[in-house]
């Protein structure tokens, strides 16, 4: 049986771009799945489940990324390109700041 190969494109809106703390919700996320999943930026290709390849990607808000899932769970990439659309606020974030 073939895996599937998804695709979803995505922008940074993020005023602060993907820095650290998005990277590393970014890259927790996709180690979430089975699938090998890539995150294309024009020629660069990488690895989404590392904080690091991520980071290389300079992606500054307005940055599209096209996220490439090739798996059996790839048509959950979704969850990653809602977090992404959320700014990168996650439920525990935003659970954070309610109570401040």
């Amino acid at each position: 049986m073939e895996m599937p190969v998804v695709k979803k494109t995505v922008v940074i809106n993020n005023p602060q771009g993907m820095h650290m703390r998005p990277a590393e919700l970014f890259a927790r996320l996709a180690q979430s799945f089975e699938s090998e999943i890539k995150v294309i930026r024009e020629s660069l290709c990488v690895d989404a489940k590392s904080i690091m390849h991520v980071l290389t990607l300079g992606a500054r808000q307005g940055t599209e990324l096209t996220l490439q899932a090739h798996g059996a769970d790839a048509e959950e990439v979704e969850a990653i390109a809602h977090l992404v659309d959320r700014d990168f606020e996650t439920d525990e974030t935003l659970s954070r700041g309610r109570s401040s």
